[in-house]
């Protein structure tokens, strides 16, 4: 009799026991993170500051959640250095990123470049240094004669052809160290390629550097009059934007995603980022951006 006692405590407990566990699960169904995996995450920098991208982004994440078979979820930062400290945290699955907050973001979390945009069937742009068609400078070197009397704007700090590029340039030539220490009347930050292209057509700032791709685009929006602007200094050719994942996604859903971009064609989305189509990229093709910015002391060697 006492061993029978004993054997039905046994059985209550363990009913008792499984009970709670199946109340656990239903009151905590994404417990063990599975619902959290199942959802595909991307950061994207803004293309510009003006101008609406939810439309393209919803679209976009529709053909990608299509391909991949589970949920995408895109959310656009306000800045480029949000979307580099969400990657290197682990807190989203991709992004797109310029080509210095994608080498930033290699050298921290080991990102991966896998597509790039193409701009008139080309994957490259460059970075532009304009001015007012007011001003007499046809070139960098008249510029640089007067640069005690010019105010100059770079975009993001973090921008490729918005400030790495353009102010290496500037610094070989002897004018310019940091925002403090140059032969400028001034030197400012306006934080987006249009906001700088504005400021140079509205005579805020005598010059200023951006993207050529994204200076195009504003052209051709109507937001900025090109006849009022004159290119003065154009870089060598920089590869495109990347869309970059992390070091440690499967080879299938890298593929899932270069498919789906290769085939992409929805003028929306490709206007949203001044795209003629998408093509596939790798790590090497920003190794020159890698080595700028490791000459600028950005990334340790």
């Amino acid at each position: 009799m006492k061993n029978l006692k004993i054997a039905v405590i046994l059985l209550v407990l363990t009913l008792l026991l499984a009970a709670c566990g199946s109340n656990s699960e239903e009151e905590n169904p994404t417990s063990g993170g599975e619902a959290e995996q199942d959802t595909f995450t991307i950061g994207v920098i803004p293309a510009q500051t003006e101008g609406a991208m939810q439309g393209a982004m919803d679209k976009l994440q529709t053909i990608l959640s299509d391909e991949l078979g589970r949920e995408v979820e895109i959310e656009v930062y306000p800045d480029y250095n949000g979307v580099v400290e969400a990657m290197n945290y682990d807190q989203i699955d991709m992004s797109y990123l310029g080509p210095l907050t994608f080498v930033i973001a290699q050298e921290n979390s080991g990102a991966k470049a896998i597509i790039t945009q193409l701009v008139d069937g080309e994957p490259f742009y460059h970075s532009y240094i304009i001015t007012h068609k007011d001003n007499p400078w046809t070139s960098i070197e008249d510029m640089l004669k007067d640069s005690k009397e010019v105010d100059f704007a770079f975009g993001d700090p973090n921008s490729t052809s918005g400030s790495l590029i353009p102010s290496i340039e500037l610094q070989d030539r002897g004018v310019y160290k940091s925002e403090d220490d140059h032969q400028f009347n001034s030197v400012r930050y306006t934080g987006s390629h249009d906001a700088t292209a504005l400021a140079v057509q509205n005579k805020q700032v005598h010059a200023g550097a951006i993207d050529s791709a994204i200076y195009n685009q504003l052209v051709e929006a109507g937001k900025i009059d090109d006849s009022q602007l004159k290119i003065i200094w154009e870089s060598e050719e920089l590869f495109q934007y990347p869309w970059a994942v992390l070091e440690s996604t499967d080879q299938d859903t890298i593929e899932k995603l270069q498919q789906a971009f290769l085939a992409i064609d929805d003028p929306e989305i490709l206007d949203a980022f001044g795209a003629s189509g998408f093509t596939e990229a790798k790590n090497e093709d920003y190794e020159s951006i890698r080595q700028a910015a490791i000459k600028q002391g950005i990334i340790k060697e």
